[in-house]
């Protein structure tokens, strides 16, 4: 799997991809179908800064396809020390 740290790492293409994925991701959870595409995967988010509205997305979205989230702060990972 690729790791994505900015949009500038992306050819035109794979954010074509990534946006008809969410269109379509969309559509299904509006029509109520359900897919657990993450189902088993865990993702872990390290925030530079503090950023509630975004962790809940990600935590959010996780969820709803079947995977886990989990946040690491500066303090639980002793950054600075």
């Amino acid at each position: 799997m690729k790791h994505l740290l900015k949009l500038m790492d992306l050819s035109k293409e794979e954010i074509c991809s990534i946006l008809n994925m969410a269109d379509q991701l969309k559509y299904e959870k509006k029509h109520g179908i359900e897919h657990k595409r993450l189902a088993g995967k865990t993702l872990g988010m390290i925030f530079q800064k503090s950023s509630t509205r975004t962790r809940v997305s990600f935590e959010v979205g996780m969820y709803d396809l079947g995977g886990s989230a989990l946040f690491l702060s500066a303090h639980d990972l002793q950054i600075g020390r």
